[in-house]
């Protein structure tokens, strides 16, 4: 299975080009007002070098985002995410988990109790610790990565490492 690290934003930030030397990219923010956050816009702004040479090109990608509200409009901030992705030529996973509470499990304990397809979503009460999500979004979250890394897996096996890695004429 795939391993993972986790990166603060700013990390990328001082060096966009440190993403390249990822397989796949897991993009999170929380939604603030309708969108990512500042520090991913800027996140999302300093790799327009990277865009030029097409570094990311052919790269797994997925995102997820929080608010504190039940829509917070969190599907603005994915499709900021996906916006990105696509104009990187990067390859997007969604979110394939079926909302749980369809098949009788307690809402708080449903796996994509949101229903959100273009990417995980989750909801934590205002103000609430980082940590406090229901059990369902917790849940969803292992799930969505789970899926991720058998899929970048999947794409490693079946793409050879010259071709990943092909710098566009």
């Amino acid at each position: 299975m795939a391993q993972v690290e986790r990166l603060r934003a700013e990390n990328p930030i001082a060096d966009p080009d440190a993403l390249v030397s990822y397989d796949g990219l897991i993009l999170g923010s929380p939604t603030y007002l309708g969108g990512v956050s500042g520090t991913f816009e800027t996140l999302m702004d300093k790799t327009g070098g990277l865009w030029r040479q097409q570094k990311l090109k052919g790269k797994l990608a997925a995102g997820f985002t929080v608010s504190s509200l039940p829509s917070g409009d969190r599907q603005s901030a994915l499709m900021s995410m996906l916006v990105f992705c696509m104009q990187h030529g990067m390859i997007r996973v969604g979110n394939p988990i079926v909302p749980e509470q369809h098949a009788g499990v307690p809402y708080d304990d449903a796996a994509n109790r949101v229903g959100s397809w273009v990417g995980l979503m989750a909801q934590a009460g205002h103000g609430a610790a980082a940590d406090a999500f229901p059990a369902g979004d917790k849940r969803g979250a292992q799930l969505f990565g789970q899926n991720f890394a058998r899929t970048l897996d999947r794409l490693k096996q079946e793409t050879p490492a010259t071709q990943r890695q092909e710098e566009p004429a």
